[in-house]
């Protein structure tokens, strides 16, 4: 079960601020309270890994998925965010919610090697860069990481293209993971190269069962 409705948990999170000018080489772009809602409220309604967990927001951005997180329970949630701009957007959002288990810490995902995180974490959620343009392949790296870090199961939203290529690598892997969700993504008009004013993406929300290091 989860603390709170669904609808009044998307209410909460359309509130949350957005960046005020996201760089492309971080492909930042703010996790829609839509799909943020839905993404949480199915983790914890369906397999209650949110709830008095630990979890571990990677690439954070503006605690979207943090926030959220902790709304429905979570005992403490760590931010990871290569951006200071980004950390400090997370901060302000965090103390508009008045919330104390939240933190965020200015790190690159990539070079994670913090021995206060590693083995510790419950629960890990990330949106990670589509990998677009100039980050062909990131999804898989950051994916990587969380699935190395985590004690117990990861959640992660990739474009339901790549859906063939997650499900070869989780059996190189010899991880097991399924499609817990599919979304739909409005990415907004957000960076000068973008032609439409949004374009729809389908998404698929995964779950990967992190029992061994890979």
């Amino acid at each position: 079960m989860a603390r709170i409705k669904l609808k009044k948990l998307e209410e909460f999170l359309q509130t949350v601020d957005g960046f005020e000018n996201p760089k492309i080489m971080y492909e930042q772009y703010v996790t829609p309270s839509h799909i943020a809602s839905h993404m949480l409220y199915t983790i914890q309604t369906n397999y209650d890994d949110l709830e008095n967990k630990l979890v571990l927001d990677i690439g954070c951005g503006a605690g979207m998925l943090s926030i959220g997180s902790s709304l429905l329970g979570a005992s403490h949630v760590i931010g990871i965010e290569i951006d200071a701009d980004a950390v400090e957007i997370f901060k302000n959002n965090v103390n508009g919610f008045r919330l104390s288990n939240v933190d965020c810490i200015q790190l690159d995902v990539l070079n994670m090697n913090d021995p206060t995180i590693d083995h510790k974490i419950d629960t890990v959620l990330m949106n990670p860069p589509f990998g677009t343009r100039h980050n062909s392949g990131i999804d898989m790296k950051f994916l990587r990481i969380g699935l190395n870090i985590a004690n117990g199961n990861v959640y992660s939203l990739h474009k339901t293209s790549t859906r063939n290529h997650i499900r070869k690598k989780c059996i190189e892997w010899n991880i097991k993971a399924i499609v817990i969700a599919q979304l739909r993504y409005n990415l907004p008009q957000t960076y000068k190269f973008h032609k439409k004013s949004n374009v729809d993406i389908a998404v698929d929300l995964w779950r990967f069962e992190s029992k061994q290091k890979i």
